[in-house]
């Protein structure tokens, strides 16, 4: 946090600065009602009085000035502080690979950008208003009542021990609770989020009720959690009144004792101070309430903040990619390099070249072109790109050059020339619609009554999973990228279709290198060289016809589909 301090500490010191005259003021007012009633209503001087009550008036009206000063302040400061994180925070996500994501868990970064973040703000904003004002009304209304009378004295001492021993143990039990409670936030945002994104296949499923089911399950743990903890901490405050209120009767016996020869404005000015102490103590003990959990969101927000990006600076840039070379690469998902994903992976791209990947579901494929773009660290072995050391590349300019169209298509809420833009965003409508045609898209798109204006629902929702692709293929070629990867990005088309645009791709781009990942052999059967992975490693490499006679994994997929083609003209 020294950022935000560095940033922020002036305006937080003049914040402190008005609350402590605010304070000030509030710590004179009860000595200035003792001299009214002691030298003016006892000796009926209504000169004095009125003198006395006019000073109390302008000190009013300066406290709430210093008040209101303070406020301004203290909410701008917070306010801009939470801006501040919350950009910080987003920002650093972005620096993160797929796998650091994934280690944190979406919901729960989710949970640390906005409710983490709030209970931060509210503790800084906490902290230039009661958690300043409170010790210094505390331990003013304290010296003061000393003077007053040092013999009563020894009530207050005791009674803020007794305050302080109730407040370490609320802190000691409140922050384990609330820690659980930012965990059961996470778990409710996760599920919120898995549902809705599941949502068709819910309810094509009818699992409606499951799914509340599970919903009610996280959300009674939530309920829990949170009861507990803040019927843990509802017990304190009251206690601690219990304390201070039992102060004050003490003090007004001891007050009524003729020994004590304690005046009646010193006893009103005592127990007004003793109230101030009170509100002081209670605000303290909700001080430590909200640090607990300010303390609990301040740990959750820094393993964001500390956790390692993988985006470094002073890195290589490259204008394009010319070659790509795989040298011995193992990878795995999971942090502890367990069930190995790729196994010594070994192949060669060259510019201008289409290559084809191949395999079962679960071989590999994806895996490996989720490593050219940096998507994920490599566990062993070395990418080359142009013949350079991936890690030494930016990841700015190699995603540049790269355009990929995921086997999951996503489309954003917006027209159907916003989302193609979104590989461009200063292309213009030629170029838009020429990139559609590319794709064999224009067709659907000039059958729409808004054509290329059309409204995209959230999540394409409103076109069908052919025109998602061809959509999320021109958005790929508006990028004019050196190499473009396909995977599995035509699977809902049919061959014409599919056969159209391949034959359009290398029209538009000069010297574009193509990667196409497929599980139809349909799809790659043309390609320059073909890759045939099972289980994580290359079984078989070449032309369609040389893997034909010298890859048996190859053979079986051919056979496989070729069959079912005969069986459904049958």
């Amino acid at each position: 946090m020294k950022k935000y301090i560095k940033k922020y500490y002036k305006l937080f010191l003049l914040s402190i600065f008005f609350v402590t005259l605010e304070a000030l003021i509030d710590l004179i007012q009860p000595g200035i009602t003792s001299n009214i009633i002691d030298k003016g209503i006892a000796q009926n001087d209504i000169n004095y009085i009125l003198k006395e009550g006019s000073k109390m008036f302008i000190i009013t009206v300066f406290g709430a000035i210093f008040a209101l000063t303070r406020n301004i302040i203290s909410t701008n400061v917070s306010q801009r502080f939470a801006y501040d994180l919350r950009n910080d925070l987003f920002t650093k996500i972005n620096t993160y690979s797929f796998k650091t994501i994934e280690k944190f868990n979406k919901a729960s970064l989710i949970t640390r950008l906005t409710n983490d973040v709030t209970q931060l703000q509210n503790f800084v904003h906490g902290m230039m208003r009661v958690f300043i004002k409170s010790p210094i009304l505390c331990i003013g209304s304290l010296i003061m009542a000393i003077r007053l009378n040092l013999k009563m004295s020894i009530v207050l001492v005791v009674m803020i021990i007794g305050v302080f021993i109730v407040i370490s143990t609320n802190l000691k039990i409140g922050y384990p609770l609330f820690k659980k409670v930012q965990k059961n936030i996470d778990n409710l945002n996760s599920k919120i989020r898995e549902y809705l994104g599941a949502v068709r296949v819910v309810k094509t499923f009818n699992r409606y009720e499951y799914e509340v089911d599970k919903f009610e399950h996280t959300n009674e743990e939530l309920y829990n959690t949170s009861t507990k903890a803040m019927r843990v901490m509802s017990v304190f405050s009251p206690f601690i009144t219990f304390i201070v209120n039992m102060s004050i009767v003490l003090v007004l016996y001891l007050g009524n004792i003729p020994t004590f020869d304690i005046k009646i404005g010193v006893i009103v000015a005592y127990i007004n101070y003793m109230t101030r102490i009170l509100t002081s103590l209670i605000m303290i003990s909700h001080i430590f309430n909200v640090f607990v959990r300010a303390k609990t969101s301040y740990e959750r927000v820094n393993e964001v903040l500390k956790e390692d990006g993988d985006i470094k600076e002073n890195l290589k840039n490259i204008d394009r990619i010319d070659s790509i070379e795989f040298e011995d690469i193992d990878f795995s998902y999971n942090k502890d390099n367990e069930n190995t994903v790729l196994k010594n992976i070994n192949l060669k791209i060259s510019k201008g070249q289409t290559i084809g990947i191949i395999g079962s579901t679960g071989s590999g494929k994806t895996s490996i072109i989720n490593l050219i773009p940096k998507f994920y660290k490599i566990d062993r072995g070395t990418l080359k790109i142009n013949g350079i050391d991936i890690n030494k590349i930016s990841d700015k300019s190699l995603r540049k050059s790269v355009a990929i169209v995921p086997q999951k298509n996503t489309l954003f809420t917006g027209s159907i020339a916003d989302n193609i833009r979104w590989g461009s965003e200063k292309a213009t409508y030629h170029e838009v619609k020429q990139c559609a045609q590319i794709a064999e898209a224009e067709e659907f798109i000039n059958s729409f009554r808004d054509t290329y204006s059309t409204h995209i629902g959230q999540g394409g929702v409103n076109v069908s999973g052919g025109q998602k692709q061809r959509i999320s293929i021109s958005r790929a070629l508006i990028k004019r990228p050196s190499l473009l990867i396909l995977d599995d990005a035509t699977s809902a088309l049919d061959a014409g279709t599919e056969a159209n645009i391949k034959n359009n791709l290398s029209k538009y781009i000069k010297d574009l290198t193509c990667i196409i990942i497929a599980q139809r052999i349909s799809s790659v059967i043309d390609c320059d060289n073909i890759y045939v992975l099972e289980e994580g490693e290359i079984v078989g490499q070449g032309k369609h016809d040389e893997l034909m006679k010298s890859c048996k994994e190859y053979k079986d997929i051919f056979k496989s589909q070729v069959n079912r083609s005969l069986g459904d003209e049958e």
